[in-house]
């Protein structure tokens, strides 16, 4: 038995001297192989079944498929197994933990809510009057720019499309020309998201997952406000109604239109009571300016405790920014720094403490459980997820918050992305609600086109949901968020170019060319469009039937090496001290890593040849 393990391990002279034995040797040689593999297979499979000897995760299982569901181990020590104090010991410790995660949680959420009131004292009064331009909202392109960089600046869907709704309610606005801010509103809103998976950029792989649980909502409101918006353009002048405008219209007919005042407040009832401590805002000043009103043209959106300019009404006690004398973008700009520190903070921690609590038999019933698919149904699981992520966004009022909370999740593994999908899908669903209960609140002489137009936002992403959901082929945003994944898990940089580009730089230039005149962004938009839909062409058929093209187009290396990659764009942030000294400590902990792992992989065949 020793003897027929020498080869394996043996110098090339033994291996030379054992090629040049007999083929009755060979064969030998090879049925002890294979025996020798088969009781090393055993012996691994009892080894990793043991409970006493700590399992450790193939890294070649996690470097083929980073979107796998992360193996948790558990090391700790069996229940059975505890002395009374240390039962006493974990139970304390579990239950603090919960209850840690429990107020960082209700302080992320918090933060957010002080996020959003940062983004409109900075952007003050340009949020509001951006609106009044009647003259450019005629310009649907200019209407959906205008859309994503209010929501971005307000940061909230809710916030944007309720004003957008009193708007319509008011006059200034028909319901034709809100529809393309509706649907930027709803790009807009998943840019709290994506900042939020900024905090995982210190691990590889979980940057990875975090940034594509992340974006895969910008996937699909990007790719349903492109299909839809072109079938809204089209329709318009053939038509005489666009297919938005005609659905909601058709369903607000059938609806009996009774004004009604109300607002559920759920969530917020349990974070003002913090957020009033430190900033209080008069909701009534930006729908002031947003409608032109002159009564607020010198209106501050800090609540002026006494009484304001406008709406003598005092605030609900004393809080942090209150008299300051202060501008209301300087008052922001603390806000915003604030804001962060917690949101980071409190996201950092959460992360830790639930890799800590995701770890042995608890953690995979938890991923099986959240993961899982209905028996004999499975594509029943999918729709329950739906409904599951409409009532959790319903409940909290914010499609942001819902999201926000999954994205850690879905980084350290827990949530796979193609069960994050379908939730978030939902949570848009879930925020339409805030714009119903605002149209409800009308007069009854406009109750008609402000339940319209927040019909249309309902409509848009039922709609959206129908064409990229129920048919598995046509789920593109979570192949195109992967995409997305690998390459900012790859180049860091990208994900910040990714988020600047998309949510900033993008809509502004659009929006200058479309003030600047059709033509101006015809000469410019067409030759975009058309090398984007040859790239789409090309790189189908390259997958599909690569035959159909010629041999040199079969690849992209007939490009120059910047127009098919990022390599030498990263060279240069190589550059960069920061960049290239946080390379150099990934690139230890990579080699850390690999080396403890070949360290185990070598006790464990010392094990298995001295058991053999």
């Amino acid at each position: 038995m020793t003897n027929t393990l020498i080869p394996t391990s043996a110098d090339p002279k033994e291996k030379n001297s054992e090629h040049s034995s007999d083929a009755m040797s060979v064969s030998n040689d090879v049925e002890s192989n294979s025996s020798i593999d088969s009781r090393r297979n055993k012996a691994q499979s009892e080894t990793s079944d043991s409970p006493s000897v700590d399992s450790v995760p193939a890294p070649a299982s996690a470097e083929e498929d980073p979107w796998a569901i992360v193996e948790l181990v558990d090391n700790s020590e069996k229940w059975e197994d505890m002395s009374t104090k240390a039962k006493v010991i974990r139970v304390v410790t579990n239950v603090s933990k919960i209850l840690a995660a429990i107020g960082l949680l209700y302080f992320f959420i918090c933060s957010l809510d002080l996020l959003s009131s940062a983004f409109r004292l900075i952007s003050g009064k340009t949020a509001g009057t951006i609106f009044q331009q009647s003259e450019l909202m005629q310009n649907p392109v200019v209407g959906l720019m205008i859309g994503i960089l209010v929501t971005v600046l307000v940061q909230s869907s809710s916030t944007s499309t309720s004003i957008i709704v009193s708007m319509v309610g008011a006059g200034v606005l028909t319901v034709a020309m809100a529809i393309p801010i509706i649907m930027g509103a709803n790009i807009g809103t998943s840019v709290t998201n994506t900042i939020v998976s900024f905090t995982q950029i210190g691990n590889k792989n979980e940057f990875r997952r975090a940034f594509a649980g992340a974006t895969v909502h910008d996937m699909f409101n990007w790719l349903t406000v492109i299909v839809l918006f072109i079938v809204e353009v089209v329709c318009q002048p053939i038509f005489g109604v666009g297919y938005l405008e005609w659905l909601s219209g058709v369903i607000v007919n059938g609806v009996n239109t009774s004004s009604g005042e109300g607002e559920i407040k759920i969530l917020t009832v349990v974070t003002d009571p913090f957020v009033d401590l430190i900033i209080q805002l008069d909701s009534k000043v930006l729908k002031g300016w947003a409608n032109d009103d002159p009564r607020y043209e010198n209106a501050s959106l800090i609540q002026q405790c006494g009484g304001n300019v406008t709406d003598p009404i005092p605030c609900d006690g004393e809080f942090l920014f209150e008299d300051t004398g202060m501008e209301d973008w300087a008052v922001g700009l603390i806000l915003l720094a604030i804001s962060l520190i917690i949101l980071c903070s409190c996201l950092i921690f959460l992360v830790k403490i639930l890799n800590s609590m995701m770890q042995g038999h608890i953690a995979n019933v938890i991923k099986r459980v959240i993961n899982a698919k209905i028996p004999y149904v499975p594509w029943l699981t999918g729709y329950i997820a739906l409904a599951v992520g409409a009532g959790m966004t319903f409940i909290v009022q914010s499609s942001s918050v819902f999201t926000s909370a999954l994205t850690p999740l879905v980084g350290i593994g827990v949530i796979s992305l193609e069960r994050v999908y379908p939730l978030t899908l939902g949570s848009n669903i879930g925020t339409t609600t805030t714009a119903l209960l605002a149209a409800l609140a009308a007069s009854p002489d406009a109750l008609h086109d402000t339940l319209q137009i927040s019909l249309v936002h309902l409509c848009f992403n039922v709609t959206g949901i129908l064409l990229f959901y129920p048919i598995p082929f046509m789920r593109f945003p979570i192949p195109m968020a992967k995409f997305l994944g690998n390459e900012t898990a790859k180049y860091r940089w990208f994900a910040i170019l990714y988020l600047v580009g998309m949510f900033f730089f993008l809509p502004a230039i659009v929006l200058g060319l479309s003030i600047a005149g059709t033509i101006a962004l015809l000469v410019v938009g067409v030759p975009v469009l058309i090398v984007l839909i040859a790239i789409a062409v090309i790189k189908i058929l390259q997958r599909k039937w690569p035959f159909l093209l010629p041999s040199v187009m079969r690849d992209w290396k007939w490009l120059p090496v910047g127009c098919r990659s990022l390599e030498p764009y990263d060279r240069q942030f190589a550059k960069c001290a920061c960049c290239n000294k946080f390379r150099q400590g990934e690139d230890s902990k990579e080699n850390n890593t690999t080396s403890s792992v070949v360290l185990v992989e070598s006790e464990s065949s010392t094990d298995l040849n001295q058991t053999t």
